[in-house]
């Protein structure tokens, strides 16, 4: 349904036009970047990414295969080689007309696929905010877990943001690829 392919300065402005309010930018990206979206700051942001030897982070485009069409951005950063761990962030279905079609759930399995498979990861983790409810479903139909809440971690404007942490443990990504493999034998 979808692949991963490093984003690159080519996709800067499709990113920069999906991301077209200050509020969509702080949800996507926390506090990393400021209203509007430049390309200066992007290429910041994807300079030392994606070399499985030595980055600390891995940024991609996630492409439709039926289509060739871009529709998300996923990264994996924060990756510590010594606690053999990474976090997912600044996850984004581009195109509000792709939302709800399983693009947000592939992305996601694809990024712990890398993760786990090709970095060799023990754990892999993200925050969502707590009003998200479409990511949270997303997430936790990707086998993630919610490990807890933190209350008004962020604040946008007169509003406080709570963040639901959740996680993925290696043993734990195993099973989840068996019985994706075992319901798609049975559809």
């Amino acid at each position: 349904m979808i692949i991963l392919e490093p984003f690159t300065e080519a996709d800067f402005s499709q990113l920069i036009s999906w991301i077209d309010n200050e509020r969509l930018l702080k949800e996507w990206s926390g506090g990393l970047f400021s209203f509007p979206l430049t390309e200066d700051s992007l290429r910041w942001y994807i300079e030392d990414t994606n070399d499985l030897e030595n980055s600390e982070a891995f940024v991609y485009k996630a492409i439709d295969t039926d289509t060739g069409e871009t529709v998300g951005h996923i990264s994996l950063g924060s990756i510590s080689r010594y606690h053999s761990a990474g976090r997912i962030t600044r996850v984004l279905i581009g195109n509000s007309a792709a939302r709800g079609k399983g693009y947000g759930q592939a992305m996601v399995k694809a990024i712990l696929a890398i993760g786990f498979e090709d970095l060799g990861l023990h754990r892999i983790s993200l925050g969502v905010y707590d009003f998200n409810h479409s990511a949270i479903r997303c997430y936790h139909r990707a086998g993630l877990r919610t490990e807890g809440t933190l209350r008004d971690v962020v604040r946008y404007g007169d509003e406080y943001w709570s963040l639901v942490e959740m996680g993925m443990l290696k043993h734990e990504w195993q099973p989840a690829q068996v019985e994706a493999e075992a319901s798609a034998q049975t559809a």
